[in-house]
C-alpha cells in the first residue's frame, strides 16, 4: 500500500485506513485504496498541507464512495474507530451524517 502514498500521512490515520481496507471485501479493496488515497491527498494539498489528516480521508470517503456502499463504509469506519461524525460530512443525498 505504501507505494500509493505520495504524501506523509498521520500515523494513526494511515493505520486505521489500512485496517479498514483489510476488513473490506477483496473486490472493493484496491479501488477504495486508490480512489480514497488520491482524494485524501488532494484534500490535504487543497489545505496547503504536506500531511494527510483524518479529516482529509473522511472527506474523501464521503465524496468518493458510491451510495450503495454507504452502509458498509459506515460500519467499517465505526469498526476501526474513525470519528467521522465530528466533521459534519454530508452524505450523497445532501443531509449530514449523524
Amino acid at each position: 500500500m505504501s507505494d500509493l502514498f505520495t504524501m506523509t500521512w498521520e500515523k494513526i490515520t494511515e493505520e486505521k485506513f489500512k485496517k479498514m481496507l483489510s476488513k473490506m471485501p477483496i473486490f472493493h479493496r484496491h479501488m477504495t485504496e486508490v480512489t480514497a488515497t488520491q482524494k485524501a491527498e488532494s484534500n490535504a494539498k487543497e489545505r496547503s498541507s504536506r500531511t494527510v489528516e483524518e479529516e482529509d480521508l473522511m472527506r474523501a470517503m464521503f465524496s468518493e464512495v458510491p451510495m450503495q456502499f454507504y452502509s458498509l463504509m459506515i460500519k467499517l469506519l465505526d469498526d476501526v474507530g474513525f470519528n467521522y461524525k465530528k466533521y459534519n460530512l454530508p452524505n450523497k443525498n445532501g443531509s449530514s451524517v449523524k
